[in-house]
């Protein structure tokens, strides 16, 4: 074991050292997948992972960066292909207007997430967004008449680009996926290297230190979910579309369930480790089609081996690189400086 880990961190420290040609790399074997003939399934099953990316992501945002659990990350991803999905069976819109419905979709559903949390943490807060998914399960089941109940919304559009509609054949979706979880990741690394991620993480931290710090926790707590929401609400939006069906048990607490186990398997707080937790987690029951029954069995042992041996999960845990200064400062120059102010207040 202690082997493999040396190992793991060996290989973790060489694609951090040569980032730029790993991504590089990686993104050039991705564009050139659909043209080697992978087949519409395989290329429908690296769709569902980019999906499930793109919600480990948004999750990520609040367990990994705010250190709050979600229990009912189903719901915003639900919010996302119902308002998606809706404008473009009544009205016609093209996929691109509805793309904006979705994430407008996803994200005021954080915002009502946000506003009913902002108080709470820890196992309350667990509890309100596992009620909160229930209630949107129940509402989209029982308001049949725009959501069409347990029948579900049929014949969803599909994307067009310039004349050409995307499908799994012609490996369209797979490139619009691949824009879609870049954008995504984007985000994450935008917030987490601002302003505002330092006051999230703050408040992961320790919120009581970041309130007395002139942090105001409810509302970055509040931004911070509605910015998950319409991170989710693009997956839904996305997934409604390549499905072209969706109903309540699309998006049931299993669902969110497979993302929390990506999130902590991948690792929180990791961006990487979103897009390889969901990697192995959404690709493991399409590789182990006889076991696919018993993937959440599975899940659940992954999980316990996991917290065993690496609580932190595959990407997670604090960085082994020494604290970057900002330009102009110096290790020797901040010991002066702390040495006079000693001597000052002698």
């Amino acid at each position: 074991m202690q082997k493999l880990s040396v190992l793991y961190d060996n290989f973790t420290d060489f694609l951090s050292k040569h980032k730029v040609p790993s991504i590089i790399v990686l993104y050039a074997v991705l564009i050139a997948l659909p043209q080697l003939g992978i087949g519409q399934y395989l290329t429908r099953v690296l769709c569902l992972i980019g999906v499930y990316s793109i919600l480990g992501l948004s999750l990520n945002m609040i367990a990994g960066y705010m250190g709050q659990t979600s229990m009912g990350h189903a719901a915003l991803y639900c919010l996302g292909g119902y308002f998606s999905a809706l404008p473009g069976v009544w009205f016609g819109l093209p996929f691109w207007i509805t793309l904006i419905f979705g994430i407008i979709g996803g994200a005021l559903g954080g915002l009502i997430l946000g506003i009913s949390t902002m108080r709470l943490s820890g196992s309350y807060m667990a509890v309100i967004t596992l009620a909160f998914g229930e209630v949107v399960k129940m509402i989209v089941i029982n308001w049949q008449d725009v959501t069409n109940g347990p029948l579900g919304v049929r014949n969803i559009p599909r994307p067009n680009f310039f004349g050409i509609e995307l499908t799994t054949a012609n490996g369209g979706f797979f490139y619009l996926v691949l824009v879609l979880v870049t954008i995504a990741v984007l985000v994450s690394v935008c917030v987490v290297n601002s302003k505002f991620g330092r006051a999230v993480r703050a408040i992961k931290e320790d919120e009581l230190a970041a309130k007395l710090m002139g942090v105001n926790t409810a509302a970055y707590r509040i931004k911070t979910i509605m910015i998950s929401g319409a991170m989710a609400g693009m997956a839904g939006a996305f997934y409604a579309s390549m499905n072209r069906y969706i109903d309540a048990n699309t998006f049931s607490f299993d669902v969110s369930m497979t993302i929390l186990s990506i999130v902590i398997f991948g690792g929180m707080g990791s961006i990487p480790g979103m897009i390889i937790g969901s990697t192995l987690l959404t690709g493991f029951p399409e590789a182990f089609r006889a076991l696919a029954d018993y993937r959440y069995v599975i899940y659940g042992l992954i999980l316990i081996l996991m917290m065993r041996f690496r609580p932190q999960g595959l990407l997670g845990g604090l960085s082994k690189k020494p604290y970057k200064l900002p330009k102009g400062v110096s290790l020797k120059a901040a010991a002066a400086d702390n040495a006079e102010a000693g001597k000052q207040v002698k």
